[in-house]
């Protein structure tokens, strides 16, 4: 359909060259970063693994900043940032996506590891998220036409917080059955909030930049989103390991098991609400089971309320950089 539908525009006049040191220093360095977060459950925030990875990753991101600068074909033009709309356009796809990542992967960790989901009822849950996602984007893409993207920008990512705050109060719940009193409200006010948000979101990215560099523009906003997500699950898998041990600690001092037994069951903090009583340990297993949800519920809560708070701090990038009659650059 694009082949046939959508004109292509190239500028003839300029050297086509490839900024193939920028790409090797943004490759690494996103890798390396990803790297080190994702080996924090596993072996903890002082294992050299982890510094090495993050100070090695952090560096390249620098030298990719430097490079952006000072070369003559960046694939990432510094001087887009000087507009206040492209920039603060990025910052809120920044922070809504990486609360959408982190959302959607505890929302289904929870269904699937506690509540008592299976992993395809699981993914229909998100079925609403979804269809109002297509159905609502042509309606949204017309109303930021008419009236500019800012206010969608604001009050977009201001709803789907208050869906991830809704979802951040589920407890325990009797499984799918309760579905629709208790998922269900928070996913169709985060999927309003969604819908009404991206096409604004690309409106205002576009609508920034000249059409000189409106390709540069979207991959940019696109390459942000993904890096959001990826950075989220990495980052907030870190934080959840944490914030589940911290919960089942405290939960342990009145079982009946001695010191080294009680560390072996904190050692499956990393597998979340999949944690099971270690072999040889006798216990009441239905009573460690119950333990094991009730500290992932906790983790959970928190994972969503940071999620929400990264939504509502999106809202607020809407709020101060965007404008509805920016000018190009």
């Amino acid at each position: 359909m694009l082949w046939f539908k959508v004109n292509e525009t190239k500028d003839e006049g300029v050297d086509q060259s490839l900024d193939f040191p920028g790409a090797v220093a943004i490759a690494f360095g996103l890798a390396l970063v990803t790297f080190g977060f994702l080996r924090v459950p596993a072996v903890g925030w002082g294992n050299w693994q982890v510094y090495t990875a993050l100070t090695a990753g952090i560096s390249f991101l620098i030298s990719f900043i430097i490079i952006e600068k000072t070369s003559k074909h960046p694939m990432m033009p510094l001087h887009l940032f000087a507009n206040a709309t492209f920039s603060g356009a990025n910052l809120l796809t920044l922070f809504l996506y990486a609360g959408l990542g982190a959302g959607m992967l505890f929302m289904s960790l929870n269904m699937v590891q506690v509540q008592g989901y299976t992993q395809l009822q699981s993914g229909l849950t998100f079925l609403p998220f979804t269809i109002m996602m297509i159905s609502l984007a042509r309606f949204a893409g017309g109303l930021a036409d008419k009236f500019g993207p800012r206010l969608l920008l604001i009050c977009g990512p201001a709803a789907a917080g208050v869906g991830l705050l809704l979802l951040s109060f589920i407890k325990q719940t009797a499984g799918p059955g309760d579905y629709w009193t208790t998922f269900f409200p928070g996913i169709i006010i985060f999927g309003l909030g969604m819908s009404f948000t991206v096409a604004a979101l690309t409106a205002a990215v576009m609508g920034s930049v000249s059409d000189h560099f409106s390709g540069t523009a979207s991959g940019v906003n696109n390459a942000v989103s993904r890096i959001a997500g990826v950075f989220a699950n990495a980052i907030f898998g870190a934080l959840a390991v944490l914030f589940f041990s911290g919960a089942l600690q405290p939960r342990l001092k009145d079982v009946n098991l001695n010191y080294q037994q009680k560390q072996e069951i904190m050692a499956q903090s990393s597998n979340l609400g999949d944690a099971h009583v270690p072999y040889g340990i006798t216990t009441d297993e239905q009573t460690m089971k119950k333990m094991f949800h009730e500290s992932f519920v906790s983790a959970y809560a928190k994972i969503m309320l940071t999620s929400a708070g990264l939504a509502f701090l999106g809202a607020l990038m809407g709020a101060v950089f965007i404008r509805s009659d920016s000018r190009k650059s």
